[in-house]
């Protein structure tokens, strides 16, 4: 069996009576894709934000590489690998897509911020700036401002960035939201062709792309993990069905495929 790249044991997060993390075990493995799914409210951005460490967890432990980082600042998590979408993709919008994946190679390799013109004439930042486009399918839209870009190419060069600082493990908080479906098929097949390549968690309401993508998926309802499977297990899986959509009659066409 693949070894955990993150451990969670015992994890706790309350706002006042509500527990949005409720003791909560859960193992991701290296190269998979795992996917987190639940109904709204079930604490799956809560999770994510403590993985991050941008919310301090009341209790319990996250290692990450056999490393307790449970009290790591979110800085220190991105620099050994454990990267959140968006902490490392505030894209700069006059920028090119070049220069905007060039900038999060510089922050990769620990450089002093140097003005975005400089950037580009280094070609220790453009060559792998370069490669990350390639990489999403943007090569051909590096010179373009990200402003120019269309929505589903912004989330890919957002992708584009993640990448370029390095990631262990990615955290995906709903890649897909706000896409049509010609833009979600692109990104789902450019998230299938970096499997085993990038541990990926993947937060995604699209149930056709969680059990598309997902090597392994686990379930949560009420800040606890309820059933955690591959995505054949999980569909069969009675308790779920009743958990994740509340009666068995709306369960959904992905439960029955």
């Amino acid at each position: 069996m693949t070894r955990p790249l993150i451990k969670v044991t015992g994890l706790c997060k309350s706002f006042g009576a509500l527990r949005a993390t409720d003791n909560l075990d859960l193992d991701i493995r290296e190269g998979e894709i795992h996917a987190l799914i639940g109904p709204n409210g079930a604490g799956k951005s809560t999770l994510v934000a403590q993985l991050a460490g941008e919310l301090r967890s009341d209790a319990g432990r996250v290692e990450f590489q056999c490393r307790d980082v449970t009290a790591l600042p979110p800085p220190e998590r991105v620099a050994l690998g454990l990267v959140r979408s968006f902490q490392i993709t505030s894209v700069f919008r006059e920028f090119s897509a070049l220069a905007n994946v060039a900038l999060a190679v510089q922050a990769r390799q620990g450089h002093s911020f140097r003005f975005w013109r400089g950037a580009l004439a280094d070609p220790l930042l453009t060559e792998p700036a370069r490669r990350c486009l390639e990489q999403v399918g943007l090569g051909a839209r590096a010179e373009t401002p990200a402003a120019r870009l269309s929505y589903g190419e912004q989330r890919q060069l957002e992708i584009a960035m993640a990448l370029a600082t390095g990631p262990k493990l990615l955290l995906l908080d709903e890649p897909l939201a706000g896409m049509g479906r010609e833009d979600s098929a692109v990104i789902v097949e450019l998230l299938g062709s970096l499997r085993g390549r990038h541990t990926m968690l993947l937060i995604e309401h699209d149930m056709d792309a969680v059990f598309s993508l997902a090597d392994r998926i686990s379930v949560l309802v009420y800040g606890r993990a309820v059933a955690t499977g591959t995505p054949d297990a999980i569909r069969r899986d009675p308790d779920v069905q009743r958990a994740y959509l509340g009666e068995e009659a709306h369960a959904g066409e992905f439960f029955h495929a």
